[in-house]
């Protein structure tokens, strides 16, 4: 995973149809360079690359350090593309908000298009899904995910590159998976996850800590309704809620379960969850329950689990069987692959190098007017300076 330095601020701005188009138009152009020389796969795997994204992201003019150049890229390479996937080998789904949503239809059609077997349609669909699942479920990082876009090529290679906000921090941060690296979606699978810092209480199930608990989930899943509901019980008869008065001011519903048996918990990131009776979360279980999911992946993949499913089995596995989680976020200051100031580790400067390389190199094969070609050149090289 890329390590460095990543700023995004939430944008709420629109992204003017002047500097849009220019985008799409540049952006067409840069795809169809990078396709040409290496390929389709490759050009897909380097979309996995986040520093090379955001480089992606400059050169077309978009801020360097706003949210807004994951959405509106996306959306430019798509759009710039429209028409010539089959040509190019490369396919884009999805993208912000109702969009994202779209994913698996996007999948499907271009499956009957390219008369895809159903098999790798169906497993194109699948990580898209996972991917989503993953970053909501297991890595309880406070950032909510609200643009999904899916990339993949003829060949089968695919990335993910998704973006959820925080609204406290008013920040956004960016997950990158390839299908490459992502071989088990569920033990540290991305590429890279590019953020503005790092965050506190967060409860990372992907990271190799987590292992033993993930295990113990599995099996209280596999266990039965009745066994598992009697841990669930157990939590709930030691467990007391307290509600925080400045949340109570503010309007918020607040309840953290802090004492178990006389040792505090406060801001445990397990314990965020008001874990008093739930007909739903009850429901939920009980179907897992009944499946008895032979892995986590499988665990994880059921519908209706998601966020607070995962994070009770969490509960009882950590509490109750001793089974610890990571609570590290498995963000990285990622930007420009390390710092001028050696923080957090000096920059790799080769590898950097060879990002800017590239990229310039496509820049002098673009049809594009001289003038927009100089600014581009122009944007990359500040880019590359920060």
């Amino acid at each position: 995973m890329y390590r460095g330095i990543a700023t995004f601020t939430l944008d709420y701005g629109k992204c003017p149809k002047w500097l849009f188009e220019r985008m799409v138009r540049l952006g067409r152009e840069m795809t169809r360079v990078l396709v040409e020389e290496y390929g389709p796969d490759e050009y897909i795997k380097r979309i996995a690359d986040p520093v090379w994204f955001q480089s992606l992201g400059t050169v077309l003019a978009f801020d360097w350090n706003a949210s807004g150049l994951t959405t509106i890229l996306t959306a430019a390479l798509k759009e710039g593309i429209r028409g010539q996937e089959k040509d190019l080998g490369v396919f884009i789904c999805g993208g912000k908000g109702k969009t994202s949503r779209k994913v698996p239809d996007e999948i499907q059609s271009w499956g009957g298009k390219l008369r895809l077997p159903p098999s790798r349609v169906e497993n194109l669909e699948y990580n898209s899904r996972m991917a989503a699942k993953v970053d909501s479920a297991l890595i309880q990082d406070g950032y909510q995910i609200y643009h999904h876009s899916f990339f993949f090529s003829r060949g089968g290679a695919w990335t993910v590159v998704q973006q959820g906000m925080n609204i406290q921090s008013q920040s956004a941060r960016r997950y990158h998976w390839h299908s490459e690296k992502a071989q088990d979606l569920i033990e540290e699978p991305h590429t890279g996850i590019a953020s503005q810092a790092f965050q506190k209480n967060v409860l990372n199930l992907t990271a190799k800590q987590s292992a033993e608990n993930r295990t113990i989930s599995t099996e209280l899943a596999q266990s039965g309704y009745e066994t598992l509901l009697k841990d669930i019980q157990l939590l709930r008869k030691h467990f007391t809620p307290v509600s925080s008065v400045a949340a109570f001011k503010r309007g918020e519903d607040e309840l953290r379960f802090m004492h178990l048996k006389g040792v505090e918990f406060k801001h445990h990131p397990v314990e965020r969850e008001n874990f008093s009776k739930s007909k739903y979360l009850e429901k939920i279980l009980a179907r897992v329950a009944f499946e008895r999911p032979e892995t986590y992946e499988k665990l994880l993949s059921l519908e209706g689990v998601g966020p607070k499913t995962i994070r009770a089995l969490a509960l009882v596995a950590e509490i109750i069987y001793g089974a610890d989680t990571s609570h590290e976020d498995p963000a990285r200051f990622s930007f420009a692959h390390g710092g001028k100031d050696a923080t957090p580790y000096p920059v790799d400067k080769e590898t950097y190098d060879q990002t800017i390389t590239i990229l310039e190199r496509a820049l002098h094969r673009t049809r594009i007017p001289p003038k927009e070609k100089d600014q581009a050149f122009g944007r990359l090289h500040h880019h590359g300076d920060l």
